[in-house]
C-alpha cells in the first residue's frame, strides 16, 4: 500500500460519494423479440431535454442512457427513471421495444458494429468474437479522484464484486432457450481479453506496467480497453464497477448504485485506517465470478476471504454488514434496506424471468413483462 494512497484516502470528507450510473438497453422487435437495428432512430426519436444523456453503443441493437453526476440516490432514481420512460417512448414511436435484459434473448439478424471509429478499430483487431450478439450492462460511477487511491479501492472491491454480480443477475435466456446460467452475458464476455475481475495491483504505477504489456501484446487494443469489473476509470476521476447485467427495474439499478457506493465509501474508510485487502489469487475470484454469474443467489457462493462455499443470502448479509457504517453515514440505510427485502422476495432479474417463462411457457410474452419492468416506477 502506497503512502500516497492512505493520505489521499484520509482527506475525503464525511460527504457522501459522488455517483453516476450508465445503462445500456436492447431494442427488440415487438413482433418477434428479435433485436432490430433502431438505435439510430431512437436516439433522434427522443425527446431533446434526455438526448444528450443517450450514447449509441457498440450494436445498432443498443442504446444507452446515462445520468448526470448524482449526490444523492433519490436524485439518481429520478434520472433513471426519466430516461428509461424517454428511451421506451422513443423506440416505440419507431416501432421498437426497449427491454432491459443483460444478453440477446432470440436473435440478432444484424450484426455490423456501428459507425464509430474505434468500435471498427475494436472489430478489425479481435475479429470474429465481435459476432457474439449484444450484451447489455449496468456501469456505476464512484467519485474518487485520486487515481492512486482509485486503484487501492479497486484492490479492496475484489473479494465483494462476486456478490454483487449475484445480486444483478439478468440474462438467463440466449438464442429462445434458458442457457442453465444466470448471466448468460458473463459467460459471452468471458471470450474478450481484457474483461473480468480486476488483478491486485500494487500502485497505479503497477497499473500502468500492467495495461503496457497487456497493449504490447495484442491482447488490448489500446489503454482504454482496461474493461475490468471494477477499474479506475480512463474518462473520469471515478472508480467504475462495471459486473452488473442491465437491471430489470429502475429501482434495481438504484439497489445497485447504493451499494456499489457503499462499498467505495467502505474501501476508502479502510485504506484510511490501515485495514488493507490481502492480494486474493486471480484464480480464486475468477471461480467466484464464474460461480455468481452461473447460480445467481440461488444457492451458494464462493466466499474468497474464508475459501469456502457459502449459503448466497449469508454473504449478502456480510455485505451489507461491512458496509452499514457507510450506509448510515449517507443516509441510505433504509432505502438499501427496502431494496434488498424486494430483492429477497422477488428474486433477480434472472429468478423473475424464469419464473415468468415457466408460467406462460411463451418467449415473446415473457419479454413483452420484462419491457413492461423497464419503465416500471
Amino acid at each position: 500500500m502506497t503512502a500516497a494512497a492512505t493520505a489521499a484516502a484520509r482527506t475525503i470528507g464525511t460527504s457522501p460519494l459522488t455517483v453516476g450510473v450508465e445503462e445500456e438497453f436492447l431494442l427488440l422487435d415487438p413482433a418477434t423479440m428479435a433485436n432490430t437495428p433502431a438505435a439510430a432512430t431512437v436516439v433522434a426519436a427522443l425527446d431533446a431535454g434526455v438526448r444528450g444523456q443517450s450514447r449509441m453503443e457498440f450494436r445498432h441493437s443498443m442504446i444507452e442512457m446515462v445520468t448526470p453526476v448524482c449526490t444523492s440516490l433519490d436524485e439518481a432514481a429520478g434520472h433513471l427513471l426519466r430516461h428509461r420512460r424517454a428511451a421506451a417512448l422513443a423506440a416505440e414511436s419507431v416501432g421498437a421495444c426497449l427491454v432491459a435484459v443483460g444478453a440477446t434473448p432470440v436473435a440478432e439478424p444484424e450484426r455490423a458494429v456501428t459507425g464509430n471509429p474505434r468500435y471498427r478499430a475494436i472489430a478489425g483487431h479481435y475479429g470474429r468474437i465481435v459476432d457474439d450478439p449484444a450484451v447489455c450492462g449496468c456501469h456505476v460511477h464512484v467519485g474518487v479522484p485520486d487515481r492512486e487511491l482509485a486503484v487501492h479501492v479497486c484492490n479492496q472491491l475484489r473479494p465483494w464484486l462476486p456478490v454483487v454480480q449475484a445480486m444483478t443477475v439478468d440474462s438467463p435466456v440466449h438464442a429462445g432457450a434458458d442457457t442453465g446460467h444466470a448471466s448468460w452475458r458473463a459467460m459471452q464476455l468471458d471470450r474478450w481479453p481484457g474483461l473480468g475481475p480486476s488483478p491486485w495491483l500494487a500502485s497505479a504505477g503497477d497499473l500502468d506496467r500492467t495495461v503496457s504489456l497487456a497493449v504490447a501484446s495484442g491482447m488490448m487494443l489500446d489503454d482504454s480497453l482496461i474493461l475490468w469489473h471494477a477499474r479506475p476509470s480512463s474518462a473520469y476521476p471515478t472508480v467504475e464497477v462495471r459486473v452488473a447485467d442491465v437491471c430489470p427495474t429502475a429501482a434495481d439499478a438504484v439497489l445497485l448504485a447504493g451499494l456499489v457506493r457503499a462499498l467505495v465509501a467502505t474501501a476508502i474508510d479502510d485504506i484510511a485506517a490501515g485495514r488493507f485487502a490481502p492480494p486474493i489469487p486471480d484464480h480464486a475470484v475468477r471461480a467466484a465470478h464464474w460461480n455468481a454469474a452461473h447460480q445467481g443467489l440461488t444457492h451458494t457462493l464462493l466466499d474468497v476471504r474464508q475459501e469456502r462455499a457459502r449459503p448466497a443470502w449469508d454473504l449478502v448479509t456480510d455485505l451489507v454488514t461491512t458496509i452499514g457504517p457507510a450506509l448510515d453515514r449517507s443516509g441510505d440505510r433504509a432505502l438499501i434496506d427496502a431494496g434488498l427485502a424486494r430483492l429477497r422476495a422477488e428474486g433477480t432479474g434472472a429468478d423473475r424471468q424464469r419464473r415468468l417463462l415457466a408460467a406462460r411457457h411463451d418467449l415473446p410474452s415473457m419479454l413483452a413483462a420484462v419491457s413492461r419492468w423497464t419503465v416500471a416506477g
